[in-house]
């Protein structure tokens, strides 16, 4: 079953797949559609495109939740995946992932993109934002609304795993970005009392 995203820039719904629950976008600017995180189930993606033409998929980060379906979503639609340069060579099998992260099929890398960076997608400009932490090449996509046709609707941030509903996200690389969002998060809830 897929969950519409209302009031954005964009048509965006969603799937929750996988063991993990992972959130699984379909975002369309009505001239191009792309997949965000295939967590798992190919077909079952490729069905919620509804005959939509798929031109890319976006890989937040390299962990196995988000990746999983990744190949068997580009063999099935040859669509291009973006994904961060310094997470592509672990996506891509050219490189080892961690002992402690779960195993999943090799998927090739289309295009790496680092911070900064402009992906296009149809007449979407998504920005690239680096957010390493969950993993060290974990980035974010960011859409203004400005720079879309309905100019009024909300802009379009995708975090991936940088962030959680009602928790911080699990750092495990950098020590000193942990401690920042806990204590911000510790603040806010004294705040509340």
């Amino acid at each position: 079953m897929a969950y519409k995203v209302k009031g954005t820039c964009v048509d965006a719904s969603f799937l929750v797949l996988g063991p993990y629950q992972t959130n699984v976008y379909v975002v369309s600017d009505g001239s191009a559609t792309f997949v965000v995180d295939p967590a798992s189930d190919a077909k079952k993606i490729a069905a919620a495109l509804g005959g939509r033409k798929l031109d890319a998929i976006v890989l937040t980060h390299r962990h196995s939740d988000h990746v999983a379906a990744a190949a068997e979503l580009r063999s099935l639609t040859g669509a291009t995946v973006i994904a961060s340069a310094i997470d592509a060579d672990m996506i891509c099998g050219d490189k080892p992932v961690p002992r402690d992260d779960q195993k999943f099929p090799a998927c090739p890398v289309d295009q790496r993109v680092n911070h900064g960076d402009v992906v296009k997608i149809g007449n979407m400009p998504w920005k690239v934002i680096s957010t390493p932490g969950h993993t060290e090449g974990s980035m974010c996509l960011f859409l203004d609304s400005s720079l879309t046709e309905r100019l009024d609707a909300k802009p379009v941030l995708i975090a991936g795993d940088t962030l959680f509903f009602g928790s911080i996200a699990a750092v495990v690389v950098i020590a000193g970005v942990v401690i920042a969002l806990a204590a911000g998060k510790k603040k806010k809830n004294d705040k509340e009392k």
